[in-house]
């Protein structure tokens, strides 16, 4: 465990949506500020607006993986979508459930339907798997800026 999973975990229970928890964890190495990294990840919770597709952890991922080791220069895209994948298997492997979609994180068969967001109570935060998920994605996006310094 970082303390950049332990900030995403407690981020959580706050009330931020699992992407927000990501990006806020790296919101200092992206060289923003919290609300800025809050504000830019806050439509990808809910696996993307509540639509329980791509996990808001794994989007915490990529959007913090842009920020640091993307590049506007197009013919660069390859080697972005190589890491990607990577760590979209690395997350897979390590999060008991082998999948990146929120739904099947979550044990649904489809999404709610709903854009409203469940109440955060302390039965919401027991059934879900999202603090840990965040704290995981979080550990790994650590561990690859340990493998890939900032320059």
């Amino acid at each position: 465990m970082s303390r950049y999973g332990d900030a995403a975990y407690e981020a959580f229970f706050k009330g931020y949506n699992c992407s927000q928890c990501v990006a806020l964890a790296f919101a200092k190495e992206m060289k923003m500020t919290e609300e800025q990294a809050l504000k830019m990840a806050s439509g990808f919770g809910g696996g993307f607006g509540r639509l329980r597709e791509v996990c808001g952890g794994f989007s915490g991922i990529t959007l913090v993986l842009g920020v640091l080791y993307g590049s506007a220069d197009p013919a660069k895209k390859t080697a972005l979508y190589t890491d990607v994948q990577a760590l979209a298997a690395e997350y897979k492997a390590r999060n008991g459930g082998s999948s990146i979609i929120c739904r099947e994180l979550l044990g649904l068969q489809k999404a709610e339907g709903s854009p409203v967001a469940s109440p955060r109570t302390p039965e919401y935060y027991k059934k879900r798997p999202c603090p840990e998920l965040v704290r995981l994605a979080a550990d790994i996006m650590a561990e690859y800026i340990e493998k890939h310094p900032l320059e």
